[in-house]
């Protein structure tokens, strides 16, 4: 399979893409519930949190920028660690893949399509993510883009039909809670970036221009943010904190509530409609990256073989947890921020660390690389 290559443009709106959906949708009625109006503090929090994460992953892969954190490991460790690294990766991806699944469901299943199948729209899901991984990371990409448009028209139409209902006293006073308790709630909006974390771990590598890695990281993850910020702030100054934490999907209650004059009323249809763009770029992007990382673990070059059955494992895990209302909140809320943080933290700091002590190992590698690929 050819090695594809995109650009840092790319890179960024496929960061913009995996942090906004269930960042504005589940993420923030879970925060609304744990810190109240303070719930736009702690999604700020956490956007400083995703650029020291993002830096950490990008510092890594620059140190070979040919080879993702798998095949650094591998240098550093020898193959047997690597694929144990390639497996935790792996299981990463299937609960994260859970994750998008209960944003997407729980938006068809709970405001548009009550009575139909949960098994639909998973199926569905599956299918476009195997014909998007099919087609190649570039391709993914520039959906990733059209993703991150339909982004932009979308909070500029929330904003323009929230405005006339928002009440600043809402959100005053601030800090009620203490940063203690923001930090603390923040890690559920951590989890969206630990996937942009996990993702940049493996695909960096596949990005052109090195030497401006770390500005188109930083600059997803504050665009990224911002894009997300904006939800908490409406939620809090036209729902209300206690009405947002209310409901699951908590930013489809202020889809609800806006308008634009007399022509425009509820935003629902016009929300899934941008919305699922980004959900899909979620469902494919996931199902590449978990592919590319199972690839080492069974010697293979080529990941067409195993997108199918990676597919059907993340949909299967996914479809598990969406099932039951309970368990899938219970995943999200309690299980799923220590898991995801296990990982997303522990394994970079500790790749990170590593790489101080095997230097010269790495240094070497590096070096004996062909030019060309040297100087990508």
């Amino acid at each position: 399979m050819k090695k594809e290559k995109i650009t840092n443009g790319m890179i960024l709106a496929i960061a913009v893409n995996l942090v906004y959906t269930k960042g504005i949708g589940v993420t923030q009625g879970i925060i609304a519930r744990q810190v109240g109006n303070d719930m736009w503090i702690a999604t700020a929090l956490s956007i400083l949190q995703g650029i020291i994460l993002v830096w950490v992953t990008i510092s890594i892969i620059r140190r070979i920028p040919q080879y993702n954190i798998i095949e650094q490991t591998e240098v550093m460790l020898g193959s047997l660690i690597a694929k144990l690294v390639a497996i935790v990766i792996f299981l990463f991806f299937v609960g994260a893949y859970a994750t998008v699944l209960i944003t997407y469901v729980y938006h068809i299943k709970d405001y548009f399509s009550p009575d139909s199948s949960i098994l639909l729209p998973v199926v569905v899901g599956l299918i476009v993510g195997i014909y998007g991984t099919y087609k190649g990371i570039e391709v993914v990409s520039r959906f990733a883009i059209m993703g991150l448009m339909s982004i932009l028209l979308f909070n500029v139409l929330i904003i323009l039909g929230s405005l006339k209902d928002f009440d600043i006293k809402e959100i005053l006073p601030i800090f009620t809670n203490g940063l203690g308790k923001n930090i603390e709630a923040s890690i559920h909006y951590n989890t969206d970036w630990a996937m942009v974390t996990m993702v940049a771990a493996i695909l960096y590598p596949l990005v052109n221009d090195q030497k401006t890695w770390f500005k188109s990281g930083v600059t997803g993850i504050v665009f990224g943010g911002l894009t997300v910020l904006i939800w908490p702030i409406l939620e809090t100054g036209v729902l209300s904190p206690e009405v947002t934490g209310q409901y699951i999907v908590s930013c489809m209650q202020l889809a609800r509530a806006a308008e634009i004059g007399d022509f425009i009323h509820r935003y629902e249809m016009i929300m899934v409609a941008l919305f699922s763009i980004s959900l899909y770029v979620q469902i494919m992007v996931i199902l590449y990256t978990a592919s590319l990382t199972v690839a080492p673990v069974f010697k293979l070059k080529d990941i067409r073989p195993l997108i199918i059955p990676i597919g059907i494992i993340l949909s299967a895990f996914g479809y598990w947890i969406i099932f039951n209302n309970v368990r899938a909140m219970t995943f999200l809320t309690y299980y799923w921020p220590p898991i995801a943080m296990s990982i997303a933290v522990g394994l970079p700091v500790l790749i990170f660390i590593l790489g101080f002590f095997f230097k010269e190992k790495l240094q070497q590698t590096k070096a004996n690389l062909p030019q060309e690929e040297q100087n990508i």
